[in-house]
Protein backbone atom coordinates (compact mmCIF):
# COMPACT_ATOMS: atom_id res chain seq x y z
CA UNK A 1 0.00 0.00 0.00
CA UNK A 2 1.60 2.99 -1.26
CA UNK A 3 1.02 6.82 1.19
CA UNK A 4 0.42 9.76 0.35
CA UNK A 5 4.20 10.79 -0.39
CA UNK A 6 4.14 8.13 -2.83
CA UNK A 7 1.08 8.71 -4.91
CA UNK A 8 1.98 12.12 -5.31
CA UNK A 9 5.80 11.46 -6.23
CA UNK A 10 4.27 9.40 -9.00
CA UNK A 11 1.78 11.80 -10.17
CA UNK A 12 4.63 14.19 -10.28
CA UNK A 13 6.97 12.23 -12.24
CA UNK A 14 3.87 11.30 -14.70
CA UNK A 15 2.47 14.83 -14.86
CA UNK A 16 -0.45 14.03 -13.22
CA UNK A 17 -0.49 17.55 -11.81
CA UNK A 18 -1.24 19.48 -14.99
CA UNK A 19 -3.58 22.81 -14.92
CA UNK A 20 -4.59 21.42 -18.43
CA UNK A 21 -5.38 18.28 -17.98
CA UNK A 22 -2.44 16.79 -20.51
CA UNK A 23 0.51 15.19 -18.59
CA UNK A 24 2.42 16.91 -21.41
CA UNK A 25 2.30 20.04 -19.96
CA UNK A 26 3.78 18.72 -16.42
CA UNK A 27 6.54 17.07 -15.22
CA UNK A 28 8.56 16.61 -11.94
CA UNK A 29 12.21 18.64 -11.62
CA UNK A 30 14.58 17.24 -8.26
CA UNK A 31 16.45 19.91 -6.37
CA UNK A 32 18.71 19.02 -3.66
CA UNK A 33 19.45 21.87 -0.97
CA UNK A 34 22.14 21.46 1.43
CA UNK A 35 21.67 22.14 5.20
CA UNK A 36 20.72 25.90 4.88
CA UNK A 37 18.16 25.21 2.68
CA UNK A 38 20.08 26.66 -0.65
CA UNK A 39 19.42 24.78 -3.96
CA UNK A 40 22.79 22.78 -5.18
CA UNK A 41 21.46 20.72 -8.25
CA UNK A 42 18.04 21.15 -10.30
CA UNK A 43 17.48 18.80 -12.73
CA UNK A 44 14.52 17.56 -15.00
CA UNK A 45 13.13 14.58 -14.27
CA UNK A 46 12.30 11.58 -16.95
CA UNK A 47 8.30 9.72 -16.58
CA UNK A 48 8.79 7.05 -14.87
CA UNK A 49 10.76 5.84 -11.43
CA UNK A 50 10.70 2.41 -10.01
CA UNK A 51 10.23 2.09 -6.09
CA UNK A 52 12.15 -0.80 -4.68
CA UNK A 53 9.79 -3.27 -2.83
CA UNK A 54 11.05 -3.76 0.46
CA UNK A 55 14.11 -1.41 0.60
CA UNK A 56 14.11 2.15 0.91
CA UNK A 57 15.48 3.06 -2.65
CA UNK A 58 13.87 4.83 -5.44
CA UNK A 59 15.32 4.92 -9.16
CA UNK A 60 14.70 8.10 -11.32
CA UNK A 61 16.47 9.01 -14.57
CA UNK A 62 17.64 12.53 -14.17
CA UNK A 63 17.23 14.00 -17.97
CA UNK A 64 21.35 15.34 -18.59
CA UNK A 65 23.08 14.57 -21.91
CA UNK A 66 20.60 16.25 -24.23
CA UNK A 67 21.50 18.44 -27.17
CA UNK A 68 20.72 19.88 -30.63
CA UNK A 69 22.23 17.58 -33.43
CA UNK A 70 22.43 18.56 -37.07
CA UNK A 71 20.67 15.32 -38.85
CA UNK A 72 18.38 14.52 -35.77
CA UNK A 73 17.23 17.68 -34.18
CA UNK A 74 17.39 17.47 -30.17
CA UNK A 75 18.64 13.91 -29.13
CA UNK A 76 19.89 12.59 -25.38
CA UNK A 77 22.76 10.35 -24.83
CA UNK A 78 21.21 7.57 -23.38
CA UNK A 79 24.33 5.91 -21.56
CA UNK A 80 24.28 9.69 -19.54
CA UNK A 81 20.96 9.95 -18.83
CA UNK A 82 21.04 6.52 -16.99
CA UNK A 83 19.24 5.56 -13.76
CA UNK A 84 20.22 7.45 -10.57
CA UNK A 85 18.86 5.75 -7.11
CA UNK A 86 17.87 7.79 -4.30
CA UNK A 87 18.45 6.01 -1.09
CA UNK A 88 15.84 7.63 2.03
CA UNK A 89 15.60 7.79 5.39
CA UNK A 90 13.05 9.82 5.38
CA UNK A 91 9.82 10.73 3.37
CA UNK A 92 7.42 13.27 3.80
CA UNK A 93 4.70 15.16 1.57
CA UNK A 94 4.95 19.33 2.25
CA UNK A 95 2.21 21.34 2.67
CA UNK A 96 2.78 22.56 -0.82
CA UNK A 97 2.47 19.15 -1.77
CA UNK A 98 6.15 18.89 -2.83
CA UNK A 99 8.21 15.72 -2.00
CA UNK A 100 10.54 15.94 0.19
CA UNK A 101 13.18 13.18 0.76
CA UNK A 102 16.09 13.05 3.53
CA UNK A 103 18.75 10.72 1.73
CA UNK A 104 20.84 8.31 3.66
CA UNK A 105 23.79 10.65 2.86
CA UNK A 106 22.00 13.67 4.84
CA UNK A 107 21.30 15.33 1.55
CA UNK A 108 17.54 16.70 0.99
CA UNK A 109 15.88 16.43 -2.29
CA UNK A 110 13.21 17.83 -3.48
CA UNK A 111 10.87 16.70 -5.94
CA UNK A 112 8.14 18.70 -7.32
CA UNK A 113 6.95 20.61 -10.68
CA UNK A 114 8.77 21.50 -12.77
CA UNK A 115 9.32 24.80 -14.34
CA UNK A 116 10.87 26.75 -16.85
CA UNK A 117 13.80 24.90 -18.57
CA UNK A 118 13.11 21.85 -16.28
CA UNK A 119 9.80 21.69 -18.14
CA UNK A 120 11.12 22.19 -21.38
CA UNK A 121 13.75 19.32 -21.44
CA UNK A 122 11.14 17.06 -20.36
CA UNK A 123 9.02 17.97 -23.10
CA UNK A 124 12.12 17.65 -25.38
CA UNK A 125 12.50 14.57 -23.65
CA UNK A 126 8.81 12.96 -24.44
CA UNK A 127 9.54 14.20 -28.40
CA UNK A 128 12.78 12.28 -28.20
CA UNK A 129 11.37 8.91 -26.61
CA UNK A 130 9.14 8.93 -29.60
CA UNK A 131 11.65 8.10 -31.81
CA UNK A 132 12.65 4.85 -29.68
CA UNK A 133 10.94 1.69 -30.33
CA UNK A 134 8.55 -0.19 -28.26
CA UNK A 135 11.70 -2.73 -27.05
CA UNK A 136 13.79 0.42 -26.53
CA UNK A 137 11.27 2.48 -24.40
CA UNK A 138 10.23 -0.53 -21.92
CA UNK A 139 13.68 -0.76 -21.35
CA UNK A 140 14.03 2.82 -20.48
CA UNK A 141 10.68 2.25 -18.45
CA UNK A 142 12.29 -0.64 -16.16
CA UNK A 143 15.33 1.57 -14.86
CA UNK A 144 16.68 -1.75 -14.20
CA UNK A 145 20.26 -1.06 -16.39
CA UNK A 146 23.37 1.47 -15.62
CA UNK A 147 24.46 1.06 -19.56
CA UNK A 148 23.02 1.64 -22.48
CA UNK A 149 23.79 0.07 -26.27
CA UNK A 150 22.32 0.46 -29.40
CA UNK A 151 21.50 3.94 -30.56
CA UNK A 152 21.52 7.10 -28.55
CA UNK A 153 24.46 5.95 -26.71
Amino acid sequence: MSSNWQTRFADLIAGNHSDTGDPVDAGAQLRIVDDEGNEVFLQALARHHRFERDEQLIWIRPLVGGGESAELGYVFNLSAARRRGLNWAQARLEENEDVALVLESGETVIVQPAQGEQLAEIQRWDEFTDRLTREEEAQLDDLDADSWHGQFS
